[in-house]
């Protein structure tokens, strides 16, 4: 066996060990329960909001499976972490639609490195107006003070719950 074979296979194995064990870091993957759901203006915002938000901005994150391979696992339970805490929908924190609306006209979100695996996420034009719309009729009763606060219905709200 030549030299740079050796050094090629001890490389390979190398990083094949370093891989493995990277899987042994724990990463949590989860979605806390909370007491409110959103009290959408339309199923048609929520299903825009469903395709191009929720899984980094609310408490229902549907975990694909590389998000439980290292280490992208680490950058995608990063960027949603990073996603519940700048804004949750499933909280109502820092909803601030005005913000939505500049980050979706800059094309910064949703993110890209989010739409390259989940092209369904990026939004045209009219669908960007459209869900901006929704959320701010959804949202709007945050600063109308009609009783409900933060566009969310709180359990007992409903018969169904």
């Amino acid at each position: 066996m030549s030299p740079r074979t050796k050094i090629s296979l001890a490389l390979f194995g190398g990083s094949l060990l370093v891989f493995l064990l990277m899987q042994l870091v724990p990463v949590e993957r989860s979605n806390p329960t909370g007491s409110a759901r959103i009290a959408w203006d339309s199923p048609a915002t929520e299903a825009l909001a469903r395709r191009a938000c929720m899984d980094c901005h609310s408490n229902e994150t549907v975990w694909p499976g590389h998000a439980r391979v290292a280490p992208v696992s680490w950058f995608v339970a990063n960027h949603v972490n990073e996603g519940r805490r700048e804004m949750n929908f499933s909280t109502g924190h820092e909803v601030e639609i005005d913000e939505c609306s500049r980050e979706m006209q800059r094309g910064t979100m949703p993110m890209a490195s989010y739409t390259w695996l989940h092209p369904e996420a990026k939004l045209s034009a009219t669908e960007q107006q459209a869900l901006i719309a929704g959320l701010r009729r959804t949202f709007a009763r945050a600063r109308s003070g009609d009783g409900a606060g933060d566009g969310h219905e709180r359990r007992g709200d409903h018969d169904d719950d």
